[in-house]
This record gives C-alpha cells, sequence and structure tokens, in this order.
C-alpha cells in the first residue's frame, strides 16, 4: 500500500542485505518512522513490545529473525535457541508458530554453510505469500460487499465495522479485514467504515484510521461500546473483523472485545465475517475457549494512553488512579455459532468443522 506517493510493505530487506526494516507501528499516527532490526534478539522485542502486530506479520518478522540468527550462528543449537526466543514474545498468534516451524525445518534439512542463503529466501518466500493470501482474501470478501450494496444498500455506502486493526499495517500488505474494503472502494462501491477505538492499545484509531484516512476511505471513528448502539439503529450493514488464531472448529481468537461485537451482531441480525488466512488455523485444537492461550500483557496499557499534546509532543499520559492495580487480557474468543462466515484465500467458509474441511481437505486430514 502506499504512503504519500511511495509504495510500503510493513517489512522489507535493508539495502545491505542483512538487516530488516519494518514499519515502527508504535509513533502512528502522528509519526511515520523505519525501524532497522539487526539480530534476532531485536527482532524479539519488536515483536513483544509490538513494533509490529498483526499474526500474520508477526510471523513473517519471526521468519526474518530466524535469518538474522544465520548471521551469527547457524548451528541447530542456535537455530533452536532463536525458535524458543521467539515463540515466547507473543504466545497467542498462531502464525508465529507456524513461521517458526517452517523456517526451522528448513533450515535443518540443509548444511550449516548453505543455511544462511536459504533463510533470507525463505522467509522472503513468507512474505511474498502472504501478500498473495491477503490479495485472495480481498476477492472472495469483496462479493460480500458487492452483494450486500447491489440487494440492501443500492446507490448508498455499505457501512462496515472493524475491530482492533486487521489492515496492512498487521499484515505484510493488503491486510485481512480491510482488503475487501480496499478492493470495494477500487471498484467503485461506496464504503464507510466505522473504526473501533481498540482500547487499550487503540490500534484502530491509531492504525486502522490512519490507513482508511491514506486511502481516502469514507471512515468514523468510535469508541467500543458504540458497535452495539449502532446496530441497534440499523447503522451497520456488516462486520469484519481478523483474527490471531482459528481452530479447526471455526472459533476465532482476535483482539479482546471481538466476542462483545459478535454477541451484538448476532442480536441484530448483522452478517459477522472474519477475514483469515489458512495459516492463522490451527489444526491441533478445538476448543478455542478452553484451548488457546490468552495473552496477558502489562497492565500500564490499560492505566495509560499514548497521543500527541498541542505542542506536538508524542507523550503517555496516566488515565486511572496511581495506586489502581488493571488487568489486561489481549485477546478473546468468538464461538463458531457467532460467525456468518470465514473469508479465506480458497472462499468462504461456514465456521464449522465442515465447512473449514471443505476448504482445505489436505490440512482438515492432520486435525485429531
Amino acid at each position: 500500500m502506499k504512503v504519500g506517493d511511495r509504495h510500503f510493505r510493513t517489512i522489507w530487506l535493508n539495502e545491505d542485505g542483512q538487516s530488516v526494516d519494518i514499519i515502527d507501528q508504535r509513533w502512528l499516527p502522528h509519526d511515520f518512522r523505519v525501524a532497522t532490526l539487526a539480530s534476532v534478539d531485536q527482532t524479539a522485542v519488536a515483536i513483544r513490545d509490538m513494533w509490529v502486530r498483526g499474526a500474520p506479520l508477526i510471523g513473517v518478522t519471526a521468519a526474518y529473525g530466524m535469518a538474522l540468527q544465520t548471521l551469527a550462528d547457524p548451528s541447530d543449537e542456535a537455530l533452536d535457541a532463536a525458535y524458543e526466543l521467539l515463540h515466547e514474545t507473543r504466545p497467542t498468534a498462531i502464525n508465529l508458530r507456524w513461521a517458526l516451524d517452517t523456517m526451522r525445518a528448513h533450515l535443518k534439512a540443509l548444511p550449516p554453510e548453505e543455511r544462511r542463503a536459504a533463510a533470507y529466501a525463505k522467509a522472503a518466500e513468507l512474505a511474498d505469500e502472504d501478500v498473495e493470501l491477503s490479495r485472495a482474501i480481498g476477492r472472495n470478501g469483496l462479493e460480500v460487499i458487492r452483494r450486500i450494496a447491489e440487494t440492501k444498500k443500492p446507490g448508498e455506502p455499505v457501512n462496515i465495522l472493524t475491530h482492533c486493526n486487521a489492515g496492512w499495517l498487521a499484515t505484510v500488505d493488503y491486510g485481512t479485514a480491510t482488503a475487501p474494503i480496499y478492493l470495494a472502494a477500487e471498484a467503485g462501491i461506496p464504503v464507510h467504515v466505522y473504526v473501533d477505538e481498540t482500547r487499550p492499545r487503540n490500534q484502530g484509531a491509531y492504525l486502522t484510521a490512519w490507513e482508511m484516512a491514506g486511502h481516502g476511505i469514507s471512515h468514523t471513528l468510535i469508541v467500543d461500546n458504540a458497535g452495539g448502539h449502532l446496530m441497534q439503529h440499523g447503522e451497520i450493514d456488516m462486520v469484519i473483523v481478523g483474527t490471531d488464531r482459528t481452530t479447526a472448529d471455526g472459533d476465532v481468537c482476535n483482539k479482546i472485545g471481538t466476542y462483545l461485537k459478535a454477541l451484538a451482531a448476532r442480536d441484530n441480525n448483522v452478517p459477522f465475517y472474519v477475514g483469515l488466512p489458512s495459516p492463522t488455523i490451527d489444526w491441533t485444537v478445538r476448543d478455542g475457549v478452553r484451548e488457546i492461550p490468552i495473552e496477558e500483557r502489562p497492565g500500564e496499557e490499560v492505566s495509560s494512553v499514548w497521543g500527541r499534546t498541542e505542542g506536538g509532543e508524542i507523550a503517555q499520559v496516566r488515565v486511572s488512579p496511581d495506586l489502581t492495580p488493571a488487568r489486561n487480557p489481549a485477546f478473546d474468543v468468538t464461538p463458531a455459532r457467532l460467525i456468518t462466515g470465514l473469508i479465506t484465500e480458497r472462499g468462504i467458509a461456514e465456521a464449522s468443522p465442515e465447512g473449514i474441511a471443505r476448504l482445505f481437505p489436505e490440512k482438515a486430514g492432520r486435525s485429531p
């Protein structure tokens, strides 16, 4: 996607051919900064502290982290240590484990002297693959928006509610939940996006709104608790969110607050869709509520907020009493029964074991 007049991916190889450049998302929307990662330790910090975020991008970043490890030491022991370091950074996003498993298996099949070139090539392959997955999700999701536009909203904007950021900043390019929105805009279908602020880290307010504004897409920022009200009054035509892990039975783990949006959508007969690339499906898990580990992040993310002051400074301020503790579960699980459809690169699946298996029969055979 473009920032100004220049096309950017969220991650790319530095011109030195070794280090890796990323968009440092901590400073958006007020400042666009690029950070350079030169080691696996720096990569782990970037993932854990959310310089990069979004399950697909986390996975690709981890793949490049494994490549960076081969610069220092390509041995089996070093690869295993890098794997564990990176895997511990964000336990909920399954793309992280998928990318690390892919990289480690690929590299260990080669002699150490061949691993450096192979690691960079494989990481680049995973990055390109992620872009194609997002494009395919966009094409399939576009048909949902087109159908609503033609049957329910002829000549009017299709109102779409999002939660968190599942845009191009959460992937290598295009995004998952936002890809259909971008393609709809390109196809001339009028859309209006209601952007959940997504406390506590405000990925909607900071990132999704920045993306929408940058691409000229009509949008409105709302507080997290306004979605149900808008649905009650017929102001939302569909909800589309991303996912950090989806079970083989169709439960979806996504940013905290997604479950409540799904409940409100069901109560108001609003279609609730999830955009997901197949690497986000965890074929080893059936019951999302009981089996998916939910990351608990620092309470400071709840008790404080970042923003730009009137003087132009980007600063953090406290919003709760100093002595008040905070809990910060980063994700929740939306049961399959609340989901209208899973928009994948192969089509739209019913959120059920049978629906997912129809699109991915070769993968479903591996489930327990």
